[in-house]
């Protein structure tokens, strides 16, 4: 393809103009004849397809009418006037709705003339119209041959206001292709490549993206190009990992010593499953070798991950470097503390703890321990990476929910040695294949898919408001068998002051519930100081209060296993993850838990099929597979992640295939041209590295 044709400045196309050609940057970002080229529709309309008049409702998508217009009158507002139209075919009748445009439009209306129109139906003061539709004679409308898909493309306000349309976008594409109509465009991939994934040309692509011949050539094309974007998507993370394999040397663990060997023969509390049996010896492998692990550790809640990342601790104390354990919140680093000690002490392991709150006393003593190397384990918060924190001979991080440490944070660990130590990530939330993949395609990915014996599974039950009194009462039973309860409220950034009077209201309604002296609530909530949060946190943990009113405060790490019931209220307010997390705060001993879901009467689509699913399955990787559809990449890995996945074709929620066929051919070129230097690869390498100067933001966890 001629670069130079294809990088001309907008405003030379016929049709744009300096005008038009300023709104096109400033509206779509569209600055030359490749950003048009790479400018897709959003979806299409069936032109083969037409609708009567009584099937409508203000739901239908973008619809095509044949009828007459029977009359039409022009009426005066409060701005400006409209005109409206009765149009009618031999089902029904409907109202055709123009604000702007109403001299044109008059002028060419003839009533009892077949005509087409086109548009989407809406309501328009209860009524059903369609607003500034097309309208064409049902002479010219079948003269045409168009193809009977008819692209869409994206508008905004502005433009509209600028008469810019579906027409006037159809006339750009034809202006443009007839322009480049002999311009050879350059393959991307090999005909090798080409050939075996079944590809069509670029050039062939482009077209019938744009204008579709049929819905076999539109799916192809769509499969063309969604390849190639998650070929390049992958063939980053691949090539990632290979350079950090080469370039990121780190310390052989080649010791497998007596802390492990004692620690796995007398303190050993359960039998690891074999899920994690599997998991240690990849993690073992990783540790052996003179390459800085970088793996992630996925398991559902209660899935014992913090017991093999212990192990893998072990194994570096038996080699003579430190080990560290960052956790997200001051509650989460003080569990983890306390139930790790309890493991290591009896094998004479130095433990110590460094948070927020830890005092100058404290510190002091910690940082010394550190330096000289006799402090082994280090766990604690966002204060481990203080620069003042020195270590002697650091040798392996583990970050627990490593999303919720920014990348620059976590670099700092990392740092904290001549050679970088290796690095475990765990994550309780689940991560459905194709976003591990895309995500964290350069990580080594370890799941434990597995619950240890005897865990019995949470029953999850949906209750609506009326249910109220009876949910009350299972509490009470609950408590008698002396157990404990969680009941959660939402907390929502953009609406805290509404949800903290929720919480608080339903505290009170607790308090009358459940009164003293026969029941002891707790209340824990994000404005609470922390000292006074732990207070409170703890008398739940000790069993000194039955009940827990809380935000999603509690929603990772608080465990207590004497804890059956998790109340959710205003559950449809919850994201499905999140829902699963919050559940996963019960069912932590051996008797049966239970979630209850309370919500509104009345729920959306995607409310009742989250309740839905969460009712169904405690599957973590089920569920999130049902999330990744409902709310997007971007929405569950949070915005600082969402970068890597601006793909303008791709959907890697329903694009699963396409994405395994990218990475294996990613991967089978790598074998064997990883330098790019056949000639066959010569446009791959030249677009990559296109690709990597413009900077997509790929994730990197180390």
């Amino acid at each position: 393809m001629s670069q130079n044709l294809l990088k001309t400045p907008i405003e030379y196309l016929k049709g744009v103009g300096p005008k038009l050609g300023a709104l096109l940057k400033s509206e779509l970002g569209i600055f030359n004849y490749e950003d048009l080229l790479h400018f897709f529709p959003h979806r299409y309309v069936d032109k083969s397809k037409y609708y009567k008049i009584n099937e409508l409702t203000s739901t239908s998508t973008e619809v095509q009418i044949i009828g007459k217009v029977t009359q039409f009158r022009e009426v005066k507002q409060k701005r400006g006037s409209r005109l409206v139209v009765q149009f009618e075919d031999d089902s029904g009748t409907i109202e055709l709705v123009w604000f702007k445009g109403i001299k044109w439009i008059k002028e060419r209306l003839k009533i009892n003339e077949p005509v087409v129109v086109s548009g989407k139906p809406s309501l328009f003061s209860r009524k059903l119209t369609i607003s500034h539709p097309d309208i064409e004679t049902l002479e010219k409308h079948r003269a045409q041959k168009l193809s009977p898909l008819q692209p869409v493309y994206p508008l905004t306000e502005k433009l509209t206001s600028r008469n810019i349309n579906q027409k006037y976008y159809k006339k750009l594409f034809v202006n443009l292709f007839t322009q480049l109509k002999d311009t050879r465009f350059e393959e991307v991939f090999s005909e090798a490549i080409t050939k075996q994934f079944k590809l069509l040309t670029k050039k062939e692509a482009l077209f019938n993206l744009h204008f579709p011949k049929d819905i076999n050539k539109l799916n192809q094309a769509q499969y063309t190009l969604k390849f190639e974007e998650l070929f390049y998507l992958q063939l980053a993370m691949l090539v990632k990992k290979l350079v950090r394999m080469h370039k990121y040397k780190s310390y052989p663990f080649e010791n497998v010593g007596d802390y492990f060997n004692q620690f796995y023969k007398e303190q050993l509390p359960f039998e690891l499953t074999k899920a994690q049996k599997r998991v240690l010896k990849e993690i073992r492998n990783d540790l052996g070798r003179p390459v800085q692990m970088n793996r992630l550790l996925q398991g559902d809640v209660g899935s014992g991950k913090t017991i093999v990342a212990l192990m893998a601790v072990l194994i570096a104390l038996d080699n003579g470097f430190q080990a560290t354990l960052m956790a997200p919140t001051e509650i989460l680093a003080i569990q983890h503390f306390n139930s790790i000690k309890e493991l290591v002490e009896p094998l004479g392991v130095n433990i110590k703890l460094l948070t927020g709150s830890t005092t100058k006393k404290n510190r002091t003593v910690l940082h010394e321990e550190l330096e000289n190397g006799s402090l082994h384990i280090l766990v604690g918060t966002h204060a481990i990476i203080e620069d003042k924190v020195l270590f002697k001979n650091l040798g392996l991080v583990i970050i627990d929910e490593q999303h919720r440490f920014g990348v620059a944070q976590r670099a700092k660990v990392y740092k904290k040695n001549v050679f970088p130590p290796h690095v475990l990530v765990m994550t309780a939330t689940p991560i459905p294949r194709t976003l591990a993949m895309s995500l964290y395609g350069d990580l080594d990915v370890s799941v434990i898919d597995e619950l240890p014996a005897g865990r019995k599974s949470i029953k999850t039950v949906h209750k609506r408001d009326a249910n109220r009194l009876g949910v009350f009462g299972f509490i009470r039973e609950e408590i008698k068998k002396g157990r404990q309860v969680y009941i959660v409220y939402p907390l929502i950034q953009e609406s805290e002051k509404l949800d903290f009077k929720d919480l608080m209201d339903g505290y009170e309604s607790i308090s009358r519930s459940f009164p003293l002296p026969e029941y002891k609530i707790s209340i824990v909530h994000g404005k609470m100081k922390p000292a006074d949060k732990d207070f409170e946190m703890n008398r739940f943990v000790k069993g000194e209060t039955q009940i827990m009113v809380a935000t999603t405060v509690i929603e990772v790490g608080v465990n207590v296993p004497n804890a059956s019931v998790m109340v959710i209220e205003s559950a449809e307010r919850f994201g499905l993850s999140q829902l699963h997390q919050l559940r996963g705060r019960v069912g932590r001993g051996a008797e049966q838990s239970y979630c209850i879901l309370m919500t509104k009467d009345q729920l959306s689509d995607d409310g009742k099929l989250r309740i839905e699913t969460l009712c169904k399955t405690n599957d973590g990787f089920e569920i999130a597979e049902v999330d990744l559809k409902l709310r997007g990449p971007g929405d569950i890995m949070g915005t600082q992640q969402s970068g890597i996945l601006n793909l303008k074709m791709a959907d890697i929620a329903k694009d699963t295939k396409i994405m395994e066929y990218a990475r294996y051919a990613a991967q089978k070129l790598l074998e064997e041209d990883p330098n790019f230097t056949k000639e066959e690869n010569k446009n791959i390498r030249i677009k990559f590295e296109e690709l990597q100067r413009s900077k997509l933001s790929w994730s990197r966890i180390s």
